[in-house]
């Protein structure tokens, strides 16, 4: 019989519990098989197995209990209300501990994001799996010890009351661009939707149905999976479809959507992987176009890609595929969750958020630097000369001249990276998550994704002004 040795140590904590209305302990799930899923909100690794989590849970919904133990890299990740922002943001419905202390982590030897602990009915531990593939790894086991145990399993369903989001016309705002007119178009990442708005919020366009989904066609019809990235190119509008692992392709003329690039699975490619063959994009999470190229940050395998825009075909363009803060020429060179892109000259800018990083790729010379940044554990809230300032998982940026206006995301601020002095100062804090920034009309655009609002900004003052988006009618 497949049965663990060790006894499951506790996984209660002082620091609170979400999508339940009670506190839970192992001895509470007798009879039932567990998985504990050790994640933290901002690691991709972690997101790419909501997936494969909801699908166990689904097919197994009688006998398993997975129980999420958020277990915090970042300093704002221990928030509760941060934790449950993420809970509504990634759709995760089954209770969720939030391990601030790193006492559960520690007690289960954990040492890596993603990791998932098997517990058989009797409270034992059966083993561990660190890294993604969680589904194809985990459920022979499971399959297993649900026959094995078939008379000892206790098939009523736990208590869980998932966290609600508040309705309104803007969930989870993330990337926006402008067109030539000075209309925004805004990934409205929550709802699963494209939005386009005027420079007073009014709501002139949604692409997308809400739905979250992987469908081409007409914009009433197609859906999407937490859209960020935004490219324009005349009359077609590319979205880097997240969680769909895909680019798609908006034709704003003929008010179509179809996919450019991506399957909906992951792809992996590391060192010299598929270097002059197409791939797919990975958690695709900012998009610039340059010339005949589009720049993809990659996020979900640590690179730059490049879309040959004619050809729309995907090629790995900077980056070894390895989680790391390293500089060096293209293929030599590691990033750490790229997240946001922007361009100056010749010279293309990193948001590196996972490092808290700004990165800098010289498109000529092909040198990859870090004015600004130190390591995947080198983070905080310091201002001054940037071998001293400290960022936290920042994921936007917009070049203006030559300072580097930078959404600071965990540290709710926006800051500038001058550099020309080498110094980083706050322009603007009290935001929460802010993810983008498009400098227009002299001023910047801002969207603060945990409280759903969008901003602009005094470049001088730091005065922040609500764009309210409104539907027609309202």
């Amino acid at each position: 019989m497949l049965t663990g040795r060790v006894n499951a140590p506790e996984i209660n904590t002082p620091h609170g519990w979400l999508n339940t209305d009670r506190n839970w302990s192992i001895k509470d799930f007798r009879g039932k098989i567990v998985l504990l899923d050790f994640w933290t909100l901002g690691c991709i690794n972690c997101q790419h197995i909501v997936p494969d989590l909801n699908r166990l849970e689904e097919e197994f919904a009688d006998v398993l209990v997975v129980i999420g133990i958020h277990s915090a890299k970042f300093d704002a990740e221990k928030q509760i209300e941060t934790i449950r922002q993420a809970i509504q943001k990634f759709g995760i419905a089954h209770p969720v501990v939030n391990d601030a202390d790193f006492a559960i982590w520690n007690q289960y030897g954990v040492r890596a994001w993603p990791t998932t602990v098997l517990i058989d009915p009797n409270g034992k531990v059966v083993g561990q799996h660190a890294g993604e593939n969680v589904y194809n790894t985990v459920r022979p086991y499971i399959q297993r010890m649900k026959e094995e145990f078939k008379d000892a399993l206790n098939q009523t369903p736990i208590s869980v009351q998932p966290e609600k989001p508040e309705a309104d016309v803007l969930s989870f705002p993330s990337k926006l661009i402008s067109d030539p007119e000075g209309n925004l178009y805004l990934s409205d990442s929550g709802h699963n939707r494209i939005l386009k708005l005027s420079q007073q919020g009014q709501v002139l366009e949604v692409i997308g149905s809400g739905e979250r989904g992987f469908n081409n066609g007409g914009y009433a019809d197609t859906t999407f999976n937490e859209p960020h990235g935004l490219a324009l190119l005349g009359d077609v509008l590319y979205v880097a479809d997240a969680k769909n692992n895909a680019i798609r392709k908006v034709d704003l003329q003929h008010r179509m959507v179809s996919t450019a690039a991506g399957t909906g699975e992951l792809e992996y490619y590391f060192h010299d992987d598929k270097r002059s063959e197409p791939v797919n994009p990975n958690s695709p999470w900012d998009l610039l176009i340059h010339g005949k190229s589009m720049f993809i940050a990659n996020a979900g395998n640590h690179q730059i890609l490049r879309m040959d825009l004619e050809t729309e075909q995907v090629y790995r363009f900077a980056g070894s595929g390895r989680e790391a803060l390293t500089d060096g020429l293209l293929d030599e060179a590691a990033f750490n969750q790229p997240s946001g892109l922007s361009l100056r000259g010749e010279v293309l800018y990193v948001a590196d958020a996972e490092a808290s990083a700004i990165r800098t790729v010289n498109l000529k010379t092909g040198m990859v630097l870090t004015p600004l940044g130190r390591g995947l554990f080198d983070f905080g809230d310091v201002d001054g000369h940037v071998d001293d300032a400290l960022l936290q998982h920042c994921v936007g940026l917009e070049v203006i001249d030559s300072d580097v206006y930078i959404a600071d995301t965990y540290n709710g601020k926006i800051k500038v990276l001058d550099m020309e002095r080498h110094r980083v100062r706050t322009l603007t804090a009290g935001l929460h998550e802010p993810n983008d920034l498009l400098y227009l009309n002299g001023r910047l655009c801002v969207t603060s994704t945990n409280s759903h609002q969008l901003f602009r900004i005094d470049l001088h003052t730091g005065e922040k002004e609500e764009v309210k988006a409104r539907e027609s009618g309202s």
